[in-house]
Parts: structure tokens; sequence; C-alpha cells
């Protein structure tokens, strides 16, 4: 089982984290791995196999979960481990399945009346700044970070990153002819400041993914209705742009036919929400790497994500019952609409 898999199909570009969740109900989770690479990567499981995960860490991150991916068949030499530690710390509590908090560990804690943990000492959630255009940050993507033999993979999907990692790396896949490429806005660049950087960021793109909310912020003083800023996006040579919404459905456009689908989620028993939509990418990139269809991807990637959100265990998707995710795609099928 700690073989790597023998041919690279899919990249995974992104990050890593550790976790420390606090849950609805109150359930408490502490020092688990996370990030957007490991879920991503258990979106495509859900379907195929073949992943090489390229991202940064700092010579602290537990040397055990990067065996744990091994044990999954995750190829894990393009994960670049950097001389100096690196704070991965991220705490997240959902006090419903709705809501989403970032900060004030210490107060959380306290309500709980639990003792704070000795990992979390020290923590400040993290500063909302604009990316910079010009100058990398530690975990900026660099072309040395990827084994040669990772250019044999055929789709590549790019996770939130800074707006730097997301201009340079597309060009490099491409010219290494890679042309399935997905990718999700960051949120350091997700400000009307860059919307004119958009046409740049856009060109030659699979399909670029990003929440309703983040939409609405870059095009603050454009037009509002989500189609035409999804044709408008398209314009600037983007093969599909995904728009997922809040109640986790999302709005499928496709260019050259001029396409707009709305996609359901799948009625799934959720544990924990953290994840899906990088989920999400993971199965919509595995769907239109085997057949190129805009419909069959993103079901195939509300699929991966009702799997995720059934545990907070990243490598719990890697588990799942053989037929389950095909049974539960075909119920969603009909459930698609036109609009």
């Amino acid at each position: 089982m700690d073989e790597f898999p023998s041919h690279i199909r899919y990249l995974v570009i992104g990050r890593l984290t550790r976790r420390f969740m606090i849950l609805p109900e109150d359930r408490v989770l502490e020092d688990i791995p996370g990030g957007s690479m490991l879920y991503t990567a258990a979106g495509i499981s859900v379907w195929d196999t073949g992943v090489g995960l390229v991202g940064r860490v700092g010579c602290d991150y537990p040397d055990e979960w990067i065996k744990k991916c091994h044990q999954y068949q995750l190829d894990t030499r393009g994960i670049r481990r950097l001389e100096e530690p690196v704070d991965l710390r991220e705490f997240i509590v959902y006090p419903d399945l709705e809501t989403r908090l970032e900060d004030q560990p210490v107060a959380h804690y306290a309500r709980l009346q639990r003792p704070f943990p000795p990992a979390l000492l020290g923590y400040t959630p993290p500063n909302r700044t604009l990316d910079d255009r010009i100058r990398p940050r530690w975990y900026t993507i660099r072309p040395n970070d990827f084994p040669d033999d990772y250019f044999d993979a055929t789709a590549a999907h790019i996770a939130p990153l800074d707006y730097l990692s997301h201009t340079l790396v597309p060009p490099l896949l491409r010219q290494k002819h890679i042309h399935t490429i997905t990718l999700e806005t960051g949120n350091g660049y997700t400000d009307p400041a860059f919307w004119d950087d958009l046409p740049v960021l856009l060109h030659g793109l699979t399909a670029f993914l990003i929440t309703e909310d983040a939409l609405r912020n870059l095009a603050r003083d454009q037009v509002k209705d989500l189609w035409e800023l999804a044709e408008m996006l398209a314009s600037w040579g983007c093969e599909m742009i995904v728009i997922k919404r809040p109640g986790g459905n999302q709005l499928v456009y496709e260019h050259s036919s001029h396409g707009r689908w709305i996609i359901p989620p799948y009625p799934s028993r959720i544990r924990c929400p953290d994840g899906a939509g990088d989920a999400f990418n993971g199965g919509f990139l595995a769907g239109f790497r085997t057949t190129y269809d805009p419909v069959q991807a993103a079901l195939q990637g509300n699929i991966s994500a009702s799997v995720v959100m059934e545990s907070p265990d990243p490598f719990y998707a890697f588990g799942v019952l053989p037929g389950l995710p095909q049974a539960r795609m075909e119920s969603l099928r009909d459930m698609v609409r036109r609009a």
C-alpha cells in the first residue's frame, strides 16, 4: 500500500493544514490533517486513482500524515518540505452546519469548559490581506516543485492559493501538454481591485470555480445577474464557469454551447461541511477528464462532496463502498435543471 501510483493521471495543487475544529453538538477535533489538497484528492478518489500532490509545508509538518497519504496511494513527491517551520494551524467552529467561524478559540473552549490545547497556543486567525501580484509567498508554487514525471498527467486542479501561483502555474501546465485545468479562486484576490486582472487568469482554463459570495465581491460594480457574469467570465477564454451557491447547488455555464444548468446537491447525512467545496472540485475534474461533459462532471462533483461531508476525516472518502457513488449520481441526474 505504500507504493506510489504507477501512473499519474491527475495533479492536485494546493495547501495542507493542521485543523482544530468544533463541530455542531460541540464535537471537538484537535490537530488533525486538512487542507484543500487532501479534500480535492479525496473527491477524485471517489471515482478514480492516480493523483500526484503539489504543495509546500514547513519542516515541522507531521511526517506521519505524509505517510498516511502513501497508504491511500497518493503520490507525495510534489510536497516540498521547507527548511523552516511554518504555522499551518487553522481553527474552525461550526455552531450549525451553515455557519463557519474562525476566531476567538479561547472563548469557544471556555464556553465548552474544556482545557485549551497546548498545540493551539499563540494562534491568531488568518489576516485577510490582498495578494501581491509580483512578490511570492512561502506557499507560492514554483516550477521546480513538480517532479518531472508529474507532467505525464492529463488533468490538474489548482486549489485556492495566491494570485501569483494562479497566474504562473496554468501556463506551465499547458507548456507541458496538460490542457484540462480547473482552478478555484483564492481569497486574496476576490476583491474588485483584481477584476481587471481576471482575463489573464481565466484565459485557457477548462473551468473556473468560484463561490457566489466571492464572485459578487469581485464584480461589485459590474452586472448583478449571475448568468451574465458567468458569460462575461467565460468570454475571456475559459470553457466553463461554475458558481457555487449557498445550500450546495451550482450554476454551470458552458461557453461553446451557451448551456446553463442548475445542479442540486445530493442530500447526504452531513457530519462536517468542511472540505465539501474542494471535494466537489476533485469529483468535477475526474468527471470531466473522462467524459468531457460539464453536467456529468458537476454531478460527480456533488457526489464526491456528499461522501466527504459524512465525516471530518479527509481520508474517509477513500474507503467509499463500490457502487455507492454511481447509485447516488443516477438518483441525482433527474434533478438537474436547464436555466
